[in-house]
């Protein structure tokens, strides 16, 4: 039964909102952008260069600087690979089995999410550090895990393992396993239907993933000001840094070496939007596609 004129036109003022409304909520939407994000990006690069160019460049020559540069990387280098490999096996275990735990063990992958930073690294010094469980053990072996960089990295994969996980997880979810049963049931090994078949499904979402990993391991403040000791030129990561010289009234170098960290969340944005541009253009392509096209492309 066709719907009458009378009941489209109906129909479609309901779900249209009058012109003044629509100004409205973007011209909120606008402010609390240029707010909250568009004027503090600004004032960290104004203040940067409040000096000049060359008392920026001179707070970054700082070998205290270029100490804590060198270490966020390196924690970051470490940190992520090693979510990685994590966030994808726990992925792949969650979204396509079905086995008792299942519900905990999704628990334990948001746990990161629900406890502070602080906590996360206060459990390190806990379990690690002079009075802790294996302090006594650690410091006979001369190991050192705690106010040292491996306790930096430790709590940096804690606190950013959820990430490369939950994006992958409904992703894997919504796809289904009837693409890796049929490459099973063709003869395909588990390696062989994980990188033909489930890899190429999921390589946005997990560089989607990877970006936001990286970025939160870079920018990590809470658990790595517990574990680190903030030892300059040893234990400190970027934000550690900033915060000492900020506290010191070295604002212009402060200011430069955060401006290292804004110059990374808009990259890492803008990786990003061009990671979910992709991903929705190969979507769309691929619901364009006439029915018969899949075996046109398999023989």
């Amino acid at each position: 039964m066709m719907a009458s004129a009378t009941d489209l036109s109906v129909r479609r003022v309901s779900t249209t909102e009058a012109p003044w409304v629509r100004r409205i909520f973007i011209g909120i939407a606008l402010v609390f952008v240029l707010l909250f994000l568009v004027l503090p990006l600004a004032a960290v690069f104004t203040e940067a260069l409040r000096k000049g160019f060359g008392a920026y460049l001179e707070g970054l020559r700082e070998p205290d600087a270029w100490s804590a540069i060198r270490l966020t990387l390196i924690t970051a280098a470490i940190a992520v690979p090693l979510n990685l490999v994590f966030g994808v096996a726990a992925a792949w275990c969650i979204a396509k089995y079905e086995f008792r735990g299942k519900a905990f063990l999704t628990t334990l992958v948001d746990l990161p999410f629900s406890v502070s930073p602080v906590v996360a690294g206060l459990i390190y010094v806990l379990v690690f550090g002079a009075q802790g469980w294996l302090g006594p053990w650690l410091a006979a072996h001369d190991i050192k895990i705690v106010f040292a960089v491996p306790g930096i990295v430790l709590a940096t994969i804690f606190v950013t393992f959820p990430f490369i996980a939950r994006e992958l997880i409904p992703l894997m979810q919504a796809q289904g396993n009837e693409e890796e049963q049929a490459a099973i049931v063709l003869g395909a090994t588990g390696w062989q239907t994980f990188w033909y078949v489930t890899l190429p499904n999921i390589k946005w979402g997990l560089i989607y993933g990877v970006i936001l990993c990286n970025a939160r391991a870079m920018g990590e403040f809470g658990a790595v000001s517990v574990v680190s000791g903030h030892i300059r030129g040893q234990t400190n990561t970027m934000p550690l840094h900033v915060e000492i010289l900020y506290n010191e009234y070295q604002s212009v170098a402060a200011f430069a070496v955060a401006s290292l960290l804004a110059l990374l969340a808009v990259v890492t944005l803008v990786i990003k939007s061009a990671a979910e541009w992709q991903q929705e253009r190969l979507m769309k392509a691929a619901a364009e596609l006439p029915p018969e096209a899949p075996q046109k492309v398999a023989t």
